[in-house]
This record gives structure tokens, sequence and C-alpha cells, in this order.
């Protein structure tokens, strides 16, 4: 076998495995649009169909105008706006200290923030949501924003691995010149690292948008629910009206799909030199 027809079949069991990889992944959104344009007794049949008789696009507006969507849409951007201003600005604060400052015990600080990422989140909820309750901030949204600017582990690894990236000697030059770490940080570092910046934006907004648990554990007055905790609104005893739930869930997908298509150059770039270990 020649090295030209090793490289095809190589290409085609390539292409082979990537479209079973798609297939995978967009069969369930396939379902999901389908199922949000059929009436209720088409998806009660048996079997199931995967297509509708009858597409009933009408679907889409009912499902919207069963609920106050529109304020918890807005609710919903209001917690993402503070969560992405606090995992930009704090984390690339954080990190900036880690990559281009000298201080007594930086390695082992910065090995204990990584080692917090073994820590299963489910652990920590009962001592978190105690010490917002104490706070009387239960019921507010001080607890699903707050938190983003105490730093995120994953995050300020991969902007520390980006700044490690960019000479010394552009901040030894700074420094020379009279620089402090908030004129460095602000406006020498700041700009060059626009592609992991970008990345941990999107990966903010796509964790505050889609994010259940949280709304669900803190909130409990309906005008404050979120888009994601308006979704039950569907969901009575015994009975689940699918084909609105379908309707609305894929309406919350748009916002993700359209920023990650608009950034996708950023955000490839920033994973790829953010999880580069130097």
């Amino acid at each position: 076998m020649t090295k030209s027809q090793k490289e095809r079949i190589s290409n085609i069991i390539l292409f082979v495995v990537l479209t079973l990889g798609a297939i995978l992944i967009l069969f369930p959104i396939a379902w999901m649009i389908c199922t949000a344009l059929k009436s209720a007794p088409e998806i009660a049949m048996y079997p199931p169909k995967l297509l509708p008789e009858k597409p009933m696009f009408e679907n889409f507006i009912i499902a919207w105008q069963k609920a106050p969507f529109t304020k918890y849409t807005i609710n919903t951007l209001i917690i993402v706006f503070f969560t992405i201003i606090g995992n930009v600005f704090v984390n690339s604060f954080v990190s900036y200290g880690f990559a281009k400052v000298d201080f007594a015990g930086k390695n082992i600080l910065f090995t204990c923030i990584l080692a917090t990422m073994m820590i299963p989140g489910f652990i920590t909820l009962v001592p978190t949501y105690v010490i917002f309750s104490k706070l009387h901030w239960v019921n507010t949204y001080l607890p699903l924003i707050v938190p983003a600017f105490f730093g995120n582990a994953f995050h300020i690894f991969m902007m520390r691995q980006f700044y490690m990236t960019i000479p010394i000697e552009l901040t030894e030059a700074a420094r020379i010149d009279g620089a402090g770490h908030f004129y460095i940080w602000g406006k020498l570092m700041m700009p060059l690292v626009k592609p992991v910046m970008a990345t941990i934006a999107l990966i903010a907004f796509k964790g505050a948008w889609s994010d259940f648990q949280g709304p669900l554990l803190y909130l409990s007055d309906r005008n404050m629910y979120t888009l994601q905790l308006g979704l039950q609104v569907f969901k009575g005893q015994g009975f689940t009206e699918w084909n609105y739930l379908m309707a609305v869930s894929f309406l919350s997908m748009i916002p993700i799909l359209i920023l990650f298509f608009c950034f996708q150059n950023y955000f490839i770039e920033g994973m790829n030199v953010g999880g580069a270990v130097k």
C-alpha cells in the first residue's frame, strides 16, 4: 500500500468519525426543534416521529407568552453582565500577578488555587448557602454575581499561561520608564490578551446564561426568575408541555450560538494559547 493510499484511507476514516460525531451532537438539537413544532397529540404518538406532520411555528409565540419570559431574559442579562465583568477583570489582574510579579510563595499559592479545581462543586453548596443566608442575600442576585469577583481557578490558569507567552522585556521596559503594575496591566497587557479575555467572557456568559441550579437555590420571587428557571412553567404535576418547553429552550440557545460563531476565532486562539503550559 502506497503512502497516498494510506493517507486516503486515514482521511476517509477521519471523515466518517467526524461525521458521526457531528450527528451525535446535532441530533438532540434537531429533535428539540422538531418537538417545538409539533402539537401535543403528535408528541404523545408512539412510536414517535422526528418530523411534524404540520409545523406549528406559532408554538414559539404561544410559549413565549405563557410566562413573562422577556422579563426573565432581562433578569438573566443583568446577572450575565456582572458575571462577565467580574470574571474578565478580576481573573486578568490576578493572573497578571502570578505571571509577571515576583513575590514570596507565588508558586505555592498558585498550586493551592489550582487545587480548588479538584473540589466538587456540590460540596460547597450548603456552606455557601449558609453564608449568603446569614448575609441576607437570599432572594437577591448577589449570590449569583459576587462569586465572579473572587476569581476562578480555571480562568486564572488560562490567563496566566497566556501572560507567560508575553516577553518579560516588555514589562521590564515599562518598569524602567516608571510605570506601575496597574498601568502595565491596564495599558500594556490587556490589549495583548484579547483572545483569552474573549474566551473567558464566552465561558462566563454560557455559564451564567445556562445556570439553573444557582437561581433555583437562591431565588424564590417569580419576578426575579431567570430564563432557565422560568422554563419550569411548562412542567406540571404529571404533565409537561414539551412543545412549548422545547420552543423556549431553543430560543434560549440562540444568543450562545450567535456569540460563539461571532467570536470563535478568539475562542480557539484563547483555548490553544491559554491552555498551553510554558
